[in-house]
């Protein structure tokens, strides 16, 4: 079982408008990255959804660069767990950005993949829109608080009795779950008129 540690909620502040929720790092950008953009109105959603696995997988690939294979089948092992883990989390970090994104507004979708010492971290920016943030807000309150493994089977069964159910938050449940991933989020206003508003999901996992 893992569960969220250093768990914070920081409530709106009218001097620096953000909103912070779980265990969110801020770090210098001095260390290894890679940064990827998307322009949600280039080209239709269902195609770029057809684009988030290969994007991913090209983010595993640069990380793989940096844990080069050696002669033993122990380093063979952890690189290809490292590819799958890396692959993973930034193709359901890119769905979930597609998913909830405000396409009223030209704010373009980043990713970005930060290596610092035994960590990997991800950054997914995103606009949001006003009428979904309060349910995405008590999801991550619940998530925060609640043993995982017991939340994660909730949800399981609640897809089972809506198929139809897109918000489950699995993808981000099974971070947690299957990889001991820490979680944050910032939400802020990044545009006042018209008013912008912005999500930007943090995924921490060990290496």
């Amino acid at each position: 079982m893992n569960s969220l540690c250093k768990v914070n909620i920081f409530k709106l502040s009218k001097v620096d408008m953000k909103e912070i929720f779980g265990y969110y790092v801020d770090k210098p950008l001095n260390n290894d990255q890679l940064t990827l953009k998307f322009s949600p109105s280039s080209i239709s959603i269902k195609d770029r959804w057809r684009n988030n696995g290969l994007s991913a997988d090209f983010m595993a690939d640069y990380l793989t660069t940096f844990f080069p294979k050696d002669d033993s089948d122990v380093g063979a092992q952890k690189q290809a767990e490292i590819k799958s883990t890396a692959s993973y989390i930034a193709n359901e970090l890119l769905e979930n950005s597609m998913k909830y994104c405000d396409y009223s507004v030209r704010l373009p979708i980043t990713i970005q993949l930060q290596l610092d010492a035994d960590q990997i971290r991800f950054f997914v920016t995103n606009s949001i829109n006003k009428d979904s943030i309060e349910g995405f807000k008590a999801f991550i309150e619940e998530l925060v608080v609640a043993d995982p493994d017991s939340l994660y089977f909730n949800q399981l069964e609640k897809n089972a009795e809506n198929p139809d159910n897109t918000a489950s938050g699995l993808g981000l449940l099974s971070m947690i779950n299957d990889y001991s991933a820490m979680l944050g989020w910032k939400f802020e206003i990044i545009q006042e008129k018209p008013e912008i508003l912005a999500v930007t999901t943090m995924v921490q996992v060990s290496i």
